[in-house]
């Protein structure tokens, strides 16, 4: 009878092979801005797929080859759909036949900013009831250190199954920036750390055989996790402290850009990070709270997350604050006046408007008493107040000259910014869009 190693030794060697090969069926639970892309990347590799996820809405689009994902191309989707690469389902019954499944769904924060771990754990017991010898799970979530031996590892051994020995378990981060041209889910590195050893090799084999970067494998899941939580505390701390630059900078009549710009200028030492209206989407405004609430459990208060995060929601406050100044120079109050804002997505040329501080910002002129409209080409509609709200597709001469206001609160590529300086009344620009060449009628005010 072989020993519980030796059978976990010889279940790995089958799977490794089976990923080697490509006979493996693989699974993806969560099909949006991360698991879709996960999704397409797999089928493409030459993997047998199955998507699932809760919302049939979803569901019946990917089964239709109809892409709602900017990073992912519509018709390879269409293609591998048509191939019979990919499919999709609410039924999490079909979990039984895969023999590799990541989950990929929301971790966000609750009204205290604690991690809600919801979707993790119905993922988790949804693949438990159905999981099976030899198959490997993947978290990718983003999450607290821990999460994975805590959290999903206890919850898929309700089965029967031990981790290491019948089934294997690890942890690998999401990395996705949506909208970035040179970056993708196909050749950003990977990082992979699973709970024994012979789990983080099953799990880096499936990412060498559908990924063309490198696979940094680490000991645990927890130095997983919390390499994802670094990378996102790094850029939201840095953000802060440009934003605080941004706040003083104007107090004294400096010009933070130029200043930006010229500290870039030194080759060592210094990395530029630009200020803006706020944080948006779903990781840098989000998981450095992660940390912060597992900290506690060690008695541990992490007061430079904390204060950069305070500066960085702070933010859209310091916008109304700037909007009502600048109005006050052109004689005219907040209340009533007709503001038209550019932009609702959190970043330019994607139509994500998860977290963005455009959100804030309308809610924060909606209480002044303004009158407001959004212009934005790539967000079809977004939820405001619990309702739907279709932004208008394309920025008009009209629309700019009857403005008391415009403000340029993402800078998509699409908007014509010499027609905005040309046609506009007073332009407020929180993203250093307006280019010093560019002339026109427009009172331009930088962030």
């Amino acid at each position: 009878m072989l020993t519980t190693k030796e059978k976990g030794n010889q279940l790995a060697e089958k799977l490794i092979e089976k990923l080697n090969n490509k006979t493996a069926v693989i699974g993806v639970v969560g099909l949006g801005y991360v698991g879709l892309p996960l999704a397409v990347e797999k089928a493409k590799a030459g993997y047998n797929v199955i998507g699932f996820d809760v919302q049939e809405s979803k569901v019946d689009e990917v089964n239709q080859g109809i892409n709602y994902i900017g990073d992912v191309v519509d018709e390879e989707l269409k293609e591998l759909v048509a191939d019979k690469k990919l499919k999709a389902t609410t039924d999490y019954s079909f979990i039984k036949e895969v023999d590799a499944v990541a989950i990929c769904v929301p971790t966000p924060l609750d009204i205290y900013k604690q991690p809600n771990t919801n979707y993790v754990e119905s993922s988790a017991h949804e693949i438990s009831d159905h999981i099976h010898e030899g198959m490997l799970v993947v978290l990718e979530s983003t999450t607290y250190p821990g999460t994975t031996e805590e959290l999903l590892k206890p919850i898929l051994e309700q089965s029967g199954l031990n981790c290491g020995e019948d089934f294997f378990l690890a942890y690998s981060p999401e990395r996705v920036d949506p909208g970035n041209k040179q970056f993708k889910t196909k050749n950003t590195p990977k990082v992979v750390g699973g709970v024994t050893e012979n789990c983080t090799e099953v799990a880096a084999t499936m990412y060498e055989n559908v990924l063309e970067s490198d696979i940094h494998q680490v000991s645990s899941p927890s130095v997983a996790e919390m390499e994802k939580i670094l990378e996102n505390t790094f850029r939201n701390i840095n953000i802060g402290l440009a934003n605080e630059m941004a706040v003083l900078c104007n107090k004294m009549g400096i010009d933070v850009w130029e200043v930006i710009d010229a500290a870039a200028t030194k080759p060592y030492g210094f990395m530029p990070f630009y200020p803006g209206p706020g944080l948006g989407g779903h990781c840098i405004p989000i998981d450095p709270w992660y940390l912060t609430w597992k900290a506690r459990e060690y008695n541990y208060h992490t007061k430079l997350i904390e204060t950069a995060g305070e500066i960085n929601n702070e933010m859209p406050n310091y916008v109304i604050q700037r909007i009502m100044e600048i109005l006050n120079k052109e004689e005219k109050a907040l209340n009533g006046s007709n503001i038209l804002v550019l932009g609702v997505a959190y970043k330019k040329d994607i139509d994500d408007y998860r977290e963005s501080p455009v959100l804030p910002i309308l809610e924060k002129l909606d209480g002044a008493g303004a009158v407001w409209s959004v212009v934005d080409p790539y967000v079809k509609n977004f939820k405001y107040k619990n309702d739907f709200q279709s932004p208008i597709e394309s920025v008009t001469a009209e629309m700019l000259e009857s403005a008391d206001l415009v403000l340029i609160a993402t800078d998509h590529s699409d908007f014509n910014y010499e027609t905005i300086v040309t046609h506009s009344k007073v332009v407020y620009d929180t993203r250093n869009t307006i280019n010093k060449e560019i002339k026109g009628n427009g009172n331009i005010h930088s962030l």
